[in-house]
């Protein structure tokens, strides 16, 4: 099986990232890489254009390193709000998931984060205040407070007051007076 050379044009999942030098298959760079742009050969020709990728790819890099350091700092101020359906005791029907989060994030503070940014090692479950992980950048990791609740009201369990027998007494008496 032969091998070739080519520099990347873009990022490609599982192979590298746009101006990274990789050696693919002969088959996989002519039938795919090379013909759908994501790729050029290497040569001394394209040497100029893999230094121009370079410089446009750590342009990118660092506008992203601190478009997300931004969002850092203006998601840790945020506290976001889920209403679930809940039954007796606060015993939610469903999960939050990572999905629902991020759509929630969209809906309520017009905020696109992608889900598989929101670290969430399991859906919550349960009613109350949770912090969720961010993984927002290789280098930039935040908290995102999630206040979730029930949307239909929850009954108050009111204590009650005496025994069986004494709430009997207390009627036959009335009934005596």
């Amino acid at each position: 099986m032969s091998k070739t050379e080519v520099i990347l044009t873009e990022n490609v999942v599982g192979l590298g990232a746009e101006s990274d030098k990789v050696e693919v298959a002969a088959g996989y760079a002519r039938n795919y890489l090379l013909p759908l742009g994501k790729a050029i050969q290497a040569n001394v020709g394209n040497e100029r254009y893999l230094a121009a990728l370079q410089v446009r790819r750590e342009e990118r890099e660092a506008a992203e390193l601190s478009t997300m350091g931004a969002l850092k700092e203006s998601l840790s101020h945020l506290l976001l709000v889920i209403e679930m359906k809940a039954g007796e005791g606060g015993k939610m029907f469903g999960s939050v998931t990572a999905g629902m989060i991020a759509d929630e994030l969209k809906t309520q503070f017009d905020v696109e984060l992608d889900r598989k940014k929101i670290n969430l090692p399991q859906a919550i479950r349960e009613l109350g205040d949770h912090d969720v992980g961010l993984k927002l950048h290789a280098d930039i990791e935040g908290v995102l407070k999630v206040k979730v609740e029930s949307e239909n009201p929850l009954p108050e369990i009111e204590p009650e007051s005496g025994t069986r027998a004494d709430k009997a007494e207390g009627k036959s008496a009335g009934l005596v007076s």
